[in-house]
């Protein structure tokens, strides 16, 4: 008789080197029989992978490892895992907080998944249940088999892993450990891989891509992305997160002369006051900053540029907040991701005097978000009447009949789907209706 398939439901919080392991920690678990399942009523396995940079997704994960209690009591041979950053923080705590959690595995655990999944249901067949608590440091890098990429154009590409910047507000460093970088041949057999399945575009990622190969020093990042840019079949070629204090005038060159590496720089610059950034030891001035964004602009003529902003920092006063307001309207970010400061257990920001008042964090955020739309919507409607080569990635989620796609300067661009546009192609889009967030537009015509 044939082994029953088994199911599991996968949780994922946190940034977009958390999907990408999630994806690694599927392509695990397929090569040992499981097969993915959005129902987690049905899931033999479930697994959260966690992140614990910021509260909120601290306090979600939370909130999910306690609705997963009734599944266990009403399941009892269901496994449940919790993996990633807040796995490596937390460590035993997690199983002593929730005892229904089955095994915690720290970010340098992932390539165990696998062993340990098979030996706890093999365990539960003789009625011997354990937990399994691993947060061991690992830096190797084990090429641990294939992902399962979701979708069907874009597929995430790790290079490196862990920080070794320790920015003061950050846990990154103490959670994923220090820098490692994967080797290139490692990288472009990936990435050759990708694009014989049918992937158009890879996003490279690491915390700092900007120190590849500082370690083995076999290749630096502007020649990773040289190297990426020439394999056959891939469009696209994006990167991310670049640190401005290891920025150079390499990788600006690469980008500029790259024939398939998009236009499109996301350089976290955090606030806009020296005196802060000096407090978040992020090494560099925001003179420092403005030099990089004016060679990127002259090199790079219509790149976009987007950042990370970090309101109500310790000791943020109102002059500091004016300066970053005043920072913001001179560099013009075509968008910025903003966040609320929020203290991380092990990190020295946390133990700083001036801690912001929540009400005047939030204050401060509403009118950062205000400024910066304003910008964005002004960004954008530059580009009203201009043709945008766009890669399809498919219907919109709420309207069918409405395509997707990105420019190659990473901006969302909707219009009316036309027959026989496929999921994959390039496009060329005339922008009708720029708005804060996408653009508008209509498939342009070919002349004749």
């Amino acid at each position: 008789m044939a082994q029953k398939t088994r199911l599991v439901k996968m949780i994922v919080y946190g940034c977009q080197m958390n999907f990408a392991e999630a994806e690694r920690m599927e392509g695990q678990l397929r090569e040992i029989g499981f097969e993915s399942t959005e129902d987690a009523e049905r899931a033999d396995l479930i697994l959260i992978h966690t992140c614990c940079v910021r509260e909120t997704a601290e306090d979600k994960a939370y909130g999910k490892i306690g609705e997963i209690k009734r599944l266990k009591r009403e399941k009892p041979s269901l496994l449940f895992g919790v993996t990633g950053c807040m796995a490596q923080k937390e460590s035993d705590a997690l199983i002593r907080r929730a005892p229904h959690i089955d095994f915690v595995l720290g970010t340098g655990r992932i390539g165990e998944l696998s062993r340990v999944v098979e030996e706890l249901f093999a365990e539960r067949e003789g009625n011997n249940a354990r937990h399994v608590v691993d947060v061991a440091e690992n830096r190797s890098l084990p090429e641990d088999g294939t992902p399962a990429r979701q979708g069907t154009v874009s597929a995430w590409v790790p290079i490196m892993y862990g920080c070794d910047n320790f920015c003061t507000y950050c846990i990154v460093p103490y959670v994923r450990g220090r820098e490692r970088s994967r080797l290139p041949e490692d990288i472009l057999r990936e990435i050759e891989d990708a694009a014989a399945k049918g992937f158009k575009e890879i996003t490279l990622l690491g915390q700092n891509v900007n120190s590849y190969g500082k370690d083995h020093k076999l290749a630096d990042f502007a020649e990773l992305l040289q190297m990426a840019d020439k394999v056959d079949g891939i469009e696209r070629v994006r990167f991310m997160t670049s640190h401005p204090k290891d920025l150079s005038p390499r990788l600006i060159a690469a980008v500029r002369d790259g024939q398939h590496i998009c236009e499109h720089f996301h350089l976290p610059v955090q606030h806009g006051s020296d005196l802060i950034l000096k407090a978040m030891n992020r090494n560099y001035t925001t003179e420092r900053y403005k030099a990089l964004v004016r060679s990127i602009r002259e090199n790079v003529p219509g790149a976009s540029l987007t950042t990370d902003l970090i309101v109500g920092f310790p000791g943020e006063t109102d002059e500091d907040f004016d300066s970053l307001l005043d920072f913001l309207r001179e560099i013009r970010y075509d968008a910025a991701y903003t966040f609320l400061y929020s203290p991380r257990s092990g990190t020295p920001a946390a133990k700083l005097d001036g801690q912001v008042p929540d009400e005047v964090k939030h204050e401060r955020l509403e009118r950062l978000m205000a400024l910066q739309n304003q910008i964005s919507l002004e960004q954008n409607q530059k580009l009203d009447g201009t043709v945008q080569e766009v890669l399809i990635e498919g219907p919109s989620r709420t309207d069918e009949t409405i395509w997707t796609g990105r420019t190659r300067t990473g901006k969302i661009v909707l219009w009316p789907h036309q027959k026989g546009e496929g999921v994959g192609e390039l496009a060329q889009i005339k922008i009708t209706q720029p708005q804060t967030w996408v653009l508008k537009g209509e498939r342009e015509r070919a002349e004749g």
